[in-house]
Protein backbone atom coordinates (compact mmCIF):
# COMPACT_ATOMS: atom_id res chain seq x y z
CA UNK A 1 0.00 0.00 0.00
CA UNK A 2 0.78 3.37 0.03
CA UNK A 3 1.19 3.94 3.24
CA UNK A 4 3.03 1.16 3.90
CA UNK A 5 5.51 2.59 1.06
CA UNK A 6 5.66 5.63 2.38
CA UNK A 7 6.45 4.72 5.92
CA UNK A 8 9.53 2.26 4.97
CA UNK A 9 10.60 5.12 2.74
CA UNK A 10 10.90 7.25 5.85
CA UNK A 11 12.18 4.55 7.62
CA UNK A 12 15.21 4.25 5.36
CA UNK A 13 15.46 7.80 4.78
CA UNK A 14 16.21 8.33 8.72
CA UNK A 15 18.52 5.30 9.03
CA UNK A 16 20.52 7.16 6.28
CA UNK A 17 20.39 10.61 8.29
CA UNK A 18 22.10 8.15 11.51
CA UNK A 19 24.43 6.58 9.52
CA UNK A 20 25.68 10.21 7.66
CA UNK A 21 25.75 11.68 11.30
CA UNK A 22 27.77 8.87 12.66
CA UNK A 23 30.35 8.75 9.86
CA UNK A 24 30.74 12.87 10.71
CA UNK A 25 31.36 12.55 14.32
CA UNK A 26 33.61 9.56 13.33
CA UNK A 27 35.44 12.25 11.84
CA UNK A 28 35.39 14.18 14.99
CA UNK A 29 34.43 17.56 13.62
CA UNK A 30 35.65 20.76 15.36
CA UNK A 31 33.16 22.29 18.15
CA UNK A 32 32.37 25.88 17.88
CA UNK A 33 31.30 27.12 21.27
CA UNK A 34 30.40 30.73 20.22
CA UNK A 35 31.37 34.09 21.59
CA UNK A 36 33.58 36.67 19.77
CA UNK A 37 36.12 34.59 18.04
CA UNK A 38 36.69 35.08 14.54
CA UNK A 39 39.61 33.40 14.54
CA UNK A 40 38.51 30.36 16.10
CA UNK A 41 35.20 30.19 13.56
CA UNK A 42 37.70 30.70 10.68
CA UNK A 43 39.18 26.95 12.39
CA UNK A 44 36.12 25.61 12.69
CA UNK A 45 34.87 26.62 9.50
CA UNK A 46 37.33 25.17 7.77
CA UNK A 47 38.15 21.71 9.42
CA UNK A 48 33.86 21.53 8.60
CA UNK A 49 34.06 21.97 5.19
CA UNK A 50 37.22 19.48 5.15
CA UNK A 51 34.56 16.97 6.20
CA UNK A 52 31.64 18.05 4.28
CA UNK A 53 33.61 17.55 1.26
CA UNK A 54 35.31 14.08 1.95
CA UNK A 55 31.48 12.94 2.54
CA UNK A 56 30.84 14.69 -0.39
CA UNK A 57 27.70 16.22 1.81
CA UNK A 58 24.66 17.93 0.01
CA UNK A 59 23.52 21.35 1.17
CA UNK A 60 20.91 20.36 3.12
CA UNK A 61 22.98 17.55 5.02
CA UNK A 62 25.76 20.54 5.83
CA UNK A 63 22.81 22.60 7.11
CA UNK A 64 21.84 19.74 9.70
CA UNK A 65 25.22 18.31 10.47
CA UNK A 66 27.13 21.87 11.18
CA UNK A 67 24.16 23.03 13.75
CA UNK A 68 25.00 19.91 15.13
CA UNK A 69 28.73 20.81 16.27
CA UNK A 70 27.53 24.40 16.44
CA UNK A 71 27.47 25.22 20.34
CA UNK A 72 26.04 28.50 22.12
CA UNK A 73 27.32 29.85 25.07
Amino acid sequence: SRTADREAQEARRGREDELRLERFMNNKPPIFMGGYDPDGAQKWLEGIERIFGAMRCLDEHKVLLGGYVLHDE
